[in-house]
């Protein structure tokens, strides 16, 4: 099932309001976003250049400490449907439960697809996928642990999504530590961690041979010039991450808090959204959906209810005090 959180328009159909009276902590988006500032007219009028897109993916290799090859798409998304197209369909394990796209993706694309619960589950497959750190329960999956994996595998597909507020649970940026294999993927979202979803940025990094089929499979205009404008300026602002992640590891603690004062259980989860146990998950969204807070619940959890962070200090009294009543 390809559900997804974000989908506000369901919510506000049943619980009424608009989309401005609503708080949406259904993703794993930063609600404090990056300040864009002004867009050039050239990024809005003309095809980008190559150059530009060198530039873009320099910017990556600084912000995600690697001097591999990066290669810019629309979106961790647009990556993800291009994975089964790699190389030839055979077996693939996605660590579960995880992002439902993986499958859906692989599924789509040919392949036999096995979910499995456990880690060394994977192990044989002709593709293994790993969403580290997981979503929606936050586990990670050390570095040394999925170079280890990588070598019982065909290709491992690794989704960093949400690394970008923990770096050490990347397998890049380790320094000369860990060098990606040649049957290793990594995937990168830029919209979570710097909030702006909307300009539909990813990237992929992998080893040369890798790069040069997703290169050809992206076409010469992978990603829009406003990315391209955008997405250098956040990814050199060394300040602003440093800054963003203190304050999404506070802020996390803080969620925690109020979930653990209501009577719920924390599960798990990245400073970027925080999943707890509840008596009844569809109840505890409900409570909050009337009180125009939505939130996630999982199809394969009675109990589980995932929410991002609050951005402002007038939605987090609002959320308190739905939470207190």
């Amino acid at each position: 099932m390809r559900d997804h959180g974000g989908n506000l328009a369901r919510a506000i159909a049943r619980y009424g309001g608009q989309p401005v009276s609503w708080i949406d902590l259904s993703t794993g988006i930063n609600t404090v976003p990056y300040p864009v500032g002004q867009i050039t007219a050239s990024a809005w009028h003309r095809l980008p250049e190559t150059a530009s897109l060198k530039q873009l993916e320099r910017a990556a290799q600084h912000a995600y400490g690697t001097t591999g090859e990066v290669i810019p798409v629309a979106g961790a998304q647009a990556a993800i449907q291009m994975i089964p197209h790699v190389q030839g369909v055979g077996k693939a394990s996605v660590l579960s439960p995880t992002y439902n796209e993986h499958a859906a993706a692989l599924r789509a694309g040919g392949w036999q697809v096995e979910e499995v619960g456990l880690f060394q589950a994977l192990e044989g497959s002709d593709l293994a996928v790993v969403v580290n750190p997981n979503n929606p329960d936050g586990r990670v999956y050390a570095p040394h642990t999925l170079m280890a994996l990588a070598q019982t595998v065909g290709l491992l597909v690794v989704d960093e999504s949400f690394a970008d507020a923990d770096r050490d649970a990347s397998l890049v940026g380790q320094g000369d530590a860990v060098d990606l294999p040649d049957n290793v993927v990594v995937l990168r979202s830029f919209g979570k961690f710097y909030g702006l979803a909307g300009v539909r940025l990813g990237f992929v990094l992998c080893r040369p041979e890798l790069a040069q089929k997703f290169r050809e499979m992206t076409g010469p205009w992978p990603v829009s010039g406003m990315a391209i404008e955008i997405a250098q300026r956040a990814l050199h602002d060394d300040t602003w991450a440093q800054a963003t992640r203190a304050r999404l590891c506070g802020d996390a603690q803080r969620l925690d808090a109020l979930a653990v004062a209501a009577g719920w259980t924390v599960v798990g989860g990245t400073s970027l959204f925080r999943t707890y146990a509840t008596n009844d998950a569809l109840l505890a969204q409900k409570m909050l959906a009337k009180r125009h807070i939505w939130t996630r619940v999982f199809p394969y959890s009675p109990s589980w209810i995932r929410m991002g962070l609050p951005g402002t200090a007038a939605d987090w009294e609002r959320l308190k005090i739905a939470m207190e009543t």
